[in-house]
């Protein structure tokens, strides 16, 4: 059985990991008859934001702890992630990809990455593995990598930024995936373009099929 592992950056869109696309990329490796590990840095968040309002509160919340929510309790620091232990690296999107895995929200192509997601990335294209990326997530990937070949939909600005650190972006819609064979890269827009959960849905399965794929 092939084993996935997937890092969330907390719970919820505006200050976590997207919860349609972690759920679905869960459900998406099950179907495929896979199985997976949870991960997530265990640091707190950039900043917590009510979901009715988009106003940040007086709160402080941890990544790890707030990611639990959506694994059901069975999650690990990533700082224990080891590539040699699994098949391939997963990314659903949220701005906590922008927020708490790197400060891409802030400063754009300039942004830091967690290191503990960085040597995630790197242990996994040097061993030949996939690493899928779901939403904005792969402008991780850009920054990690450089000059990959990947999609985030059709967002300017977010191409423009990434173009910068030599990465090549490809036009993409709904569920459509854009593989780098060269790096073992698998990555879709999902929510950077107005989607049903539908559609996030088939952005999922089909990003976990190409994952496969490529599976040895």
């Amino acid at each position: 059985m092939k084993k996935i592992a997937v890092v969330l950056s907390g719970c919820g869109v505006f200050d976590g990991a997207e919860i349609n696309e972690a759920t679905l990329s869960l459900l998406a490796i099950a179907k495929k008859g896979c199985s997976y590990e949870i991960f997530a840095p265990d640091i707190q968040q950039y900043h917590v934001v009510n979901h009715i309002t988009g106003d940040e509160m007086d709160e402080t919340r941890n990544v790890m702890v707030e990611s639990a929510r959506i694994a059901r309790g069975k999650i690990r620091d990533l700082k224990e992630f080891h590539s040699s232990d699994f098949d391939g690296l997963l990314f659903p999107g949220g701005f906590g990809d922008a927020k708490n895995l790197s400060t891409w929200a802030f400063e754009g192509a300039d942004a830091a990455i967690l290191p503990e997601v960085e040597v995630a990335i790197k242990g996994m294209v040097d061993m030949g593995k996939p690493v899928g990326a779901l939403c904005i997530s792969p402008v991780i990937l850009a920054k990690v990598l450089g000059g990959v070949h990947l999609t985030i939909g059709d967002d300017e600005s977010t191409i423009d930024a990434i173009e910068s650190l030599g990465a090549k972006h490809v036009y993409t819609t709904h569920g459509e995936v854009v593989v780098d064979p060269d790096h073992n890269l698998v990555t879709t827009p999902c929510y950077m373009l107005d989607a049903t959960i539908v559609q996030i849905a088939e952005g999922a399965d089909n990003v976990v099929d190409a994952m496969i794929k490529m599976m040895k």
